[in-house]
Formats: structure tokens, C-alpha cells, sequence
């Protein structure tokens, strides 16, 4: 699929249905673009304003529960839709003619433009007429506009295709005219198929990614997501600040993505990953430029642990640790009941590992005391993980509420330029101090890539973008 905006080799934002990349009006809270008449759907029917705006309604609209509706959250009217207070046909975006469309936020958004490019969609409003909840259960249920269209997905098979849409608009320039895409839940197995040939590309974790550390097929790619311990506040044993920070001060982060990980992940230095946001000023990277304030001290976190040892009226303590049941997980969360319950006396933690779908039921439903959680921004600014600990985030399961924290965050955003980085960096600051969850690692990727293939390009917001890749 491909929206108003694109990203090109360099994974700078470039037009892709609309015309060019506009200035906003209306002290940036108005956008209007112009959409390329030879923007055509798989199909070869035109890309409409109105395929934009019935794709925006479709997903705001209460009745379609969509889980990704808040990425709407700035538009003109959307919470009153949400609210069931206005019709989705009130929403801050209209057609004007068949190829103008016209979005009207009620604020500014830094990032408006990443959303563009990757989350800002349209729908073939005739394939969802037809089709209607079954839109998008299969490929023959789907319709692109973007450089492939997917072929062969019946809505539960392990293989399917990405095959070359005749009618994008620029087809020209795609090289790859299939893509034969095949899941196996045996790495073994897809690394065999990778030697044999057989296949071109293929993801690795763990041990294969050291075991090939030397092969020049491997490439690495930091991920634009952060990994974190997350503390239940609802639950009396775990709503301690003393807690958290002994917990902070004897969890090396380093430990975790050098002897645990090894796959190339980067520690975290503190809520922001690397390569989300710069200083406006200087350039740097923002992670950086706050610096480390996740430092490991055995001394501190003994002392944190007897604080909060006092200030519970214990002398030992059980909690339990949940985590996804993949092999990462399960090795970290082994890792820091390991660590702490070696330097802390009384401490016995217990690791439960679900299934992902399970883990994230019992997020919402509170059902924790630590978690190891993570979080895959959809736009490069730092406020999408800041806001993570925001009390009205919903994601923010068990609702840790910092007013001064809360406060910083919204002043912040509230401003523009230099001014609300600065706020940034003061509340990432604060939430460090506070050790409101502890950042653990800014995951890597890592792939098998052919040396056959080349112009394969990945992102902190994309995966492979085959349109930019060739047979050499």
C-alpha cells in the first residue's frame, strides 16, 4: 500500500499519491494535497480523495473498532466521533473533487508527516463496498495502490506473493516483479533454504546471528522500537518508587543486548531510542544527546532494596515476571531474576512466559506485577515513547499516574522548535529520575540477504522495501 507520502532509498519522505510534499496552513493545521491522476489501484481504477477520506472515516468509526484509531486522534472532530457524539463523516478530512483532499487537524503534530507516509492509507472504496467486514480477510478481499499487490493469502496460509502492480504509477522503476513470501517456524530451516539458494532473505536471532557473525550476508538493522520493565502501581508490593530504582541500579543494560542478546541490539540509555528525534539546534541525536541516565551501581540498588524492604515491613518478598514466551524474552527475563535476586536479599521473583496474544490480554486487564513490555513507534519523535508512561496513554496498562511528569509532557508538546525538544529532554530527564519503568534495549534485526539481491533497504519504520531492490 502506499499513502500520500513515501520514502525513498535513503528512507527520506518523498510524495507518493499526492503530488509533492506540502507546507501545512493554518499555523500547521491544515493540510491540502494534490494527488497524481496516474495513481491507480491494482485494478487500474484511479486513486480518489475520497478512497483517503472513506479509509479515514472507516477507521475512526466506533463500530469498526479499529486498534490504531488514536493515530486519528488530531484530526478535526475525532473525539467526538470516537465518542459517539458526531458521525465519522464529520471527521477533519474531505474530498475536494476527485483529486484534492483537504485534512484539518486540531493542533499541530511534529510527526503528521511520517503518518502520512505509513499509516495515512486509502481504501478502494468499491472493494469495501463489495466486501464489506471481509475486507482484507484474504487477498482476493484486498487492493493495493502501492508497487505489489499481495496474491495467494487465503487469510491462514504460511505462503503467499507479492506480485508487481501493473498500474502504479511508478512501475517503471520496479525492478523485483514477484516477491514469494513463505513463514517456517524452524530458523534451522529457513537458514538451510538460504544456503541451498532457495530462498534470498530470511530473518536471525540468537544463536545464528552469532554463528554468522562473520558471514558477509548479514546485515543489521536497529529497530524503532524500545523494550522496558514495566511495574503494576495498582498492586501495593509494586508501587514503590524504591523498588524501581534498586531494580534500575542493578540491571545492566549492557549485559542484556551483549551477553544475552548479542544479535546487535543497543542498550537503552534512557525513554528515547536512537534515530527517533534531533536537537533542532545541533543536529545530535536526542537519545545521545541526553546521555546515559541508566547507570549500574550494586551499592545504590542494596541500598534502594533495604528502603523498600523497610518501607514494606518485610523481610522477604515473591513477584512474579511476565513475558512473552519467545526465546528472547524468557532469556531476559531469566537474566534479571538472575541478577536481582543474587544482590537482593529476600527476593525471590517468579517468571511467567504467554504466548503473545495472551501477555497483551493480560496487560490490558492489569493482570501483572512486572512486565516486560515493549513498544514499535509509528513516527520518528520522541514524545510517541515519553507518552507511553502519559496517565491517559492505553498503553500505560496499569495507569502510573506523575503529575509533574504528566505537566512536563504536555508543556512540551504544546511548543514547537527548540522550545519543546527542550521540554522533551526535561521530562525524559524527570522519568529517569523517578524510574517511572525502566528502558532496557533499542532491539536490532537481523537478515540473511543474498549477495544476488541488492537496493534491499529497512528502517526504524519500514521493513524491506522491495521496490528499490534488483538482481545484480
Amino acid at each position: 500500500m502506499e499513502g500520500l507520502y513515501t520514502y525513498n532509498k535513503q528512507n527520506k519522505i518523498i510524495p507518493g499519491v499526492a503530488t509533492k510534499v506540502v507546507k501545512p496552513t493554518n499555523n500547521g493545521k491544515t493540510y491540502t494535497f494534490n494527488l497524481k491522476r496516474n495513481a491507480k489501484w491494482a485494478n487500474g481504477q484511479p486513486v480518489t480523495a475520497q478512497d483517503f477520506v472513506n479509509s479515514f472515516r472507516r477507521t475512526v468509526d466506533p463500530k469498526t473498532k479499529a486498534q490504531y484509531a488514536n493515530l486519528y486522534s488530531a484530526f478535526k472532530n475525532y473525539s467526538a466521533i470516537q465518542a459517539g457524539k458526531l458521525a465519522p463523516n464529520k471527521l477533519g478530512a474531505k474530498a475536494i473533487g476527485r483529486h484534492k483532499l483537504q485534512i484539518q487537524l486540531t493542533k499541530r503534530i511534529p510527526w503528521f508527516n511520517d503518518l502520512a507516509a505509513s499509516k495515512y492509507l486509502p481504501l478502494n472504496t468499491a472493494a469495501v463496498k463489495k466486501y464489506g467486514q471481509k475486507y482484507g480477510t484474504n487477498a482476493s478481499k484486498t487492493m493495493a495502490d502501492g508497487p505489489y499487490k499481495l496474491v495467494g493469502w487465503t487469510g491462514s496460509n504460511s505462503s503467499w506473493k507479492y506480485v508487481k502492480n501493473p498500474h502504479y504509477w511508478n512501475a517503471q522503476n520496479v525492478k523485483i516483479n514477484q516477491v514469494n513470501v513463505s513463514v517456517t517456524k524452524d530458523e534451522n530451516t529457513a537458514i538451510n533454504l538460504f544456503k541451498s539458494g532457495k530462498i534470498q532473505e530470511t530473518t536471525v536471532t540468537g544463536q545464528y546471528v552469532r554463528a554468522n557473525a562473520s558471514n558477509p550476508d548479514l546485515k543489521k538493522h536497529a529497530t524503532g522500537r524500545l523494550n522496558y520493565l514495566y511495574f503494576n502501581p495498582q498492586i501495593k508490593k509494586t508501587n514503590s518508587e524504591n523498588l524501581r530504582k534498586a531494580l534500575g541500579y542493578i540491571i545492566n543494560q549492557k549485559t542484556i543486548t551483549q551477553d544475552v542478546l548479542q544479535d546487535g541490539s543497543k542498550p537503552a540509555l534512557n525513554m528515547v531510542i536512537r534515530g527517533d528525534q534531533k536537537n533542532p539546534k545541533t543536529g545530535k541525536d536526542m537519545a545521545e544527546d541526553v546521555g546515559n541516565l541508566l547507570p549500574t551501581s550494586v551499592s545504590k540498588a542494596k541500598n534502594y532494596w533495604n528502603k523498600y524492604l523497610k518501607e514494606s515491613g518485610k523481610k522477604s518478598v515473591t513477584m512474579n515476571l511476565l513475558t512473552d514466551d519467545t526465546d528472547e524474552d524468557k532469556h531476559i527475563g531469566a537474566c534479571i531474576q538472575s541478577i536481582a535476586q543474587k544482590n537482593f536479599k529476600g527476593l525471590t521473583i517468579n517468571l511467567t512466559s504467554l504466548p503473545h496474544a495472551q501477555h497483551v490480554a493480560r496487560d490490558f486487564d492489569g493482570k501483572f506485577e512486572l512486565n516486560l513490555t515493549g513498544w514499535s513507534t509509528n513516527w520518528r519523535d520522541s514524545y510517541d515513547f515519553l507518552s507511553l508512561m502519559a496517565k491517559d496513554n492505553s498503553v500505560n496498562f496499569a495507569h502510573w499516574n506523575d503529575p509533574t511528569f504528566n505537566k512536563l509532557l504536555n508543556t512540551a508538546n504544546a511548543k514547537t522548535g527548540q522550545a519543546r525538544y527542550d521540554g522533551l529532554v526535561q521530562a525524559d530527564k524527570y522519568l529517569m529520575k523517578v524510574m517511572g519503568c525502566i528502558p532496557l534495549y533499542q532491539p536490532s534485526e537481523a537478515k540473511l540477504i543474498s549477495s544476488k539481491v541488492g537496493g534491499l533497504t529497512y528502517s526504524l519504520l519500514n521493513e524491506a522495501q522491495y521496490q528499490y531492490a534488483y538482481w545484480k
